[in-house]
């Protein structure tokens, strides 16, 4: 009988087999600097039996999306047919990304993914990517679980290769904890380009099986906290969503597809 994965090896596959292809790694356009992740995430609108119905957003750090033009690196795998461009310019940058909280003090930005959509349509292609989805980012008492004892965590960003710069995805292993402040902390630094990334942690349920919780997003580092890593949790998230006003875009229905071959990826600790 073949042995059980451990928990950690489990935890890894289920966030690759779930949400390998929900990431972009993107930087400062023209300039070496910048580097960081986005990714797409659902927030759900409506459940119903023909399908539910979402606003799908991309997610990042706020403080990555301060530029006037970004380079985001297009992911064949993500992309139906595959685009004969492998890089794509968006211009306007800062001003596509709302930023989440009372005068953004959450530290998060969103921008409607229908920017994307809409590229893929003029270039004659689609995006076929995966999603945060609802049942995965963490509810009030999934981050009422993190304590000051650092748990398992995983980022999953798009760090650079000093030799080349390329951007591969990477499930960097680490640890969050809670704060004396009551902020969730990711421990020690993160590779370059994963700022903006969602971060996860598995919760163990009744014999083997566990629940994969989407925690939230990777900040940047804090220099006055050891270089420490806030990060910006999804039940806040999910609060300053839905103050957003009456100018977000309307939901629209996301069709489900079938699951793809898995992708290649790396683990760093």
């Amino acid at each position: 009988m073949p042995e059980l994965p451990t928990l950690h090896e489990a935890t890894i596959d289920a966030i690759v087999g779930h949400a390998g292809g929900a990431t972009l790694p993107f930087q400062e356009a023209q300039r070496d600097v910048g580097h960081a992740t986005f990714f797409w995430f659902n927030e759900l609108v409506q459940s119903a039996p023909d399908g539910d119905v979402v606003r799908q957003f991309l997610v990042t750090a706020g403080e990555s999306t301060r530029i006037e033009l970004a380079e985001v690196n297009i992911r064949p795998s993500l992309c139906d047919p595959a685009p004969s461009a492998g890089k794509l310019l968006m211009t306007d940058f800062a001003e596509g990304w709302t930023h989440l909280g009372d005068s953004g003090g959450l530290g998060v930005a969103v921008m409607p993914a229908a920017v994307l959509h809409a590229y893929a349509d003029r270039k004659g292609w689609r995006w076929n990517t995966d999603e945060i989805t609802d049942g995965i980012a963490a509810r009030d008492e999934d981050i009422a679980r993190i304590g000051a004892e650092p748990v398992v965590a995983y980022v999953l960003g798009h760090d650079v290769n000093p030799d080349d710069g390329a951007r591969n995805q990477a499930a960097v292993v680490g640890e969050v904890a809670r704060a004396g402040d009551g902020t969730i902390r990711w421990g020690g630094r993160l590779p370059q380009g994963c700022v903006g990334a969602p971060v996860f942690m598995s919760v163990p349920l009744d014999g083997n099986s566990f629940k994969l919780v989407c925690v939230g997003v990777a900040l940047p580092a804090d220099e006055r906290d050891l270089g420490h890593h806030p990060v910006a949790t999804f039940d806040a998230i999910r609060r300053a969503l839905d103050a957003l006003d009456s100018e977000t875009p309307a939901p629209t229905a996301v069709t489900l597809t079938p699951p793809r071959k898995r992708r290649w990826w790396q683990r760093r600790s």
